[in-house]
């Protein structure tokens, strides 16, 4: 049955999927530093900025090792198509927050939460991207053991930095709820 949803192993397919993840990577790295040096010109603060190095640093081991070892699996389709519908709710976010998302914390006093598009239904939805990411994208070729430990490894560190952006947005904002997950 697993065999129905798994092409055997491409090279060309496989390099077609982590150079798109490795490209939107890049691409998001340079709008969010973009982002950040408006905001914080613009009178924002960044908060817990230690934690932002462990993370870059986490996502890039985990991608580099997908690289070296997704090389000869097969390809599960359905968890590539998973993993297509998560890009959608990527970019779905990403519209919703505009101008104000960041790789990092970044909170401009004063100013109200995002409350549109899934920030209406869930209070951290780009972090329930990324958490879906860290395990499909190895997942897809089968490399469960990567999948699982970073998922744990990726939970803990989202887990000390939404405490460290829940404190901050309760200090900075003007108190607006948003719906919790």
């Amino acid at each position: 049955m697993l065999e129905a949803v798994e092409i055997y192993p491409n090279v060309w397919a496989t390099a077609a999927i982590l150079a798109y993840v490795t490209l939107q990577r890049a691409i998001e790295l340079g709008i969010a530093r973009r982002n950040t040096k408006r905001l914080l010109r613009d009178g924002a603060v960044e908060v817990a900025a230690p934690q932002y190095s462990l993370l870059v640093a986490l996502h890039a081991a985990w991608l580099g090792l997908i690289w070296l070892t997704a090389f000869g699996e097969p390809i599960n389709l359905v968890l590539l198509g998973l993993f297509a519908l998560v890009q959608l709710l990527r970019f779905w976010t990403l519209a919703a927050i505009g101008r104000r998302w960041t790789t990092r914390i970044i909170v401009k006093p004063g100013e109200a939460l995002v409350t549109k598009g899934p920030y209406r239904f869930i209070a951290h939805p780009n972090y329930a991207v990324v958490v879906l990411e860290v395990f499909l994208l190895p997942a897809i070729f089968g490399l469960y053991a990567i999948a699982i430990l970073f998922s744990l490894l990726n939970a803990g560190a989202l887990a000390i930095r939404i405490q460290a952006e829940q404190r901050a947005l309760k200090k900075h904002t003007r108190g607006r709820k948003r719906a919790r997950p």
